[in-house]
Parts: C-alpha cells; sequence; structure tokens
C-alpha cells in the first residue's frame, strides 16, 4: 500500500515474480467513473471507493478460500480501508513509504498513467499512515526494497 508514485506495482510484481504468486494491481479494478475522476484530477471519496474495495476484498477472499497467494498493490491510505481488505491472517500489508519530494519527482517522470503529479497532494492528506504493518522505505532500487519485504515478512522465494 502506498500513495501514487511509490512503487506499488513496480515492486509488487517484483515480490510476486520472487515468489512464484500471482500478482494483481488494483488500479485495474476501479471504476471507469474513478479513473475519468482520478485523470481529471478530481480526488476520489470514500464513496467513491467503497465499490472498488469491495471488488479487492472479494479478490482477496478468493485467493485465500483457493488456497492461493498472491500479491496486491493498491493504495488502501485509510485505516479502515486497510481493515475491509484484512479478510483473514494471512493478509498482510506492507506500506510503500516515500518523501513528498521523491514521490513527485516520480509522478513527473510517469508516462501513460491515469494518476498524476497533482493528485499527490489529495493523496498525502487522505494518508492515514499505518501503526500495525511493515513500514518500507522506498529510496532504494526495486530489488532492493523486496528484499527487506521478503526478510520482514520472513518470506522465502520457492
Amino acid at each position: 500500500m502506498g500513495v501514487s508514485g511509490s512503487g506499488k506495482t513496480t515492486v509488487g510484481r517484483l515480490l510476486a515474480s520472487e515468489l512464484g504468486w500471482e500478482f494483481a494491481d488494483g488500479d485495474d479494478y476501479h471504476p471507469a467513473a474513478n479513473v475519468e475522476k482520478m485523470r481529471n484530477g478530481i480526488p476520489l471519496t470514500d464513496a467513491d471507493r467503497a465499490p472498488w474495495l469491495e471488488t479487492l476484498r472479494a479478490l482477496i477472499a478468493g485467493w485465500i478460500a483457493a488456497g492461493e497467494s498472491a500479491v496486491l498493490a493498491c493504495s488502501a491510505l485509510k485505516r479502515v480501508y486497510r481493515e475491509s481488505l484484512r479478510v483473514g491472517p494471512e493478509v498482510r500489508v506492507v506500506y510503500l513509504r516515500g518523501t513528498p519530494q521523491l514521490l513527485r519527482e516520480r509522478l513527473r517522470a510517469r508516462v501513460g498513467h491515469f494518476m498524476t503529479e497533482r493528485m499527490l497532494e489529495s493523496q498525502l492528506a487522505a494518508l492515514e499512515e499505518p501503526e500495525d504493518t511493515v513500514v518500507v522505505d522506498v529510496d532504494r532500487a526495486p530489488a532492493e526494497i523486496v528484499a527487506e519485504i521478503l526478510a520482514r515478512l520472513e518470506l522465502k522465494n520457492p
């Protein structure tokens, strides 16, 4: 979890690959209306996020029911969002934390994504930094971040 530009997709894909797990990007599950709002610089409300979070919750519950392991990259900015996604004790949350300056630099360099730099301030304002998760600073190479996540969650690649 983390704000836009924290590397959720990049780190999530690499982590899933290292573990041989499925990967899903929460952005792919946003309704078209949400994507359009964000593309136009309009922050999402809790009401906008509710159906999206319910979809992600069902996705996670499906993986657990099937006995599958997966990595899901999603913002989960508020504690209540994270609580709704914790459908079982198997669910672990990793917070990818970056300084506003680093996040802005990354978003300026990003091409072809609906979430732009102008939305960062609203995400930072909405962010409730978690106290009950693994926190990883993202000012390093993705491989180093993944190595730290593997170690901190005591996960082993196959």
